[in-house]
């Protein structure tokens, strides 16, 4: 099973680290690419548009959806 990698980024001013598995990091980094955005600019927009949900979560999903759309 592949460890976690954590990572962090600066959020509305506030500095927060991210743990995923190194499999999702690689596809928020293609997101952020093909977007020709920064990760931290993605991860904002993510994290904007949680909702309720746990940034980690939200991170997932949103590249799991990346993939499958």
């Amino acid at each position: 099973m592949p460890s976690l990698k954590k990572r962090s980024v600066l959020l509305a001013g506030h500095a927060t680290s991210i743990a995923l598995e190194p499999e999702f990091w690689t596809v928020l980094e293609e997101m952020a690419a093909a977007r020709n955005s920064s990760l931290a600019a993605l991860i904002l927009t993510i994290d904007r548009s949680r909702g309720e949900r746990a940034l980690a979560s939200a991170c997932r999903v949103a590249a799991l959806t990346y993939r499958s759309g």
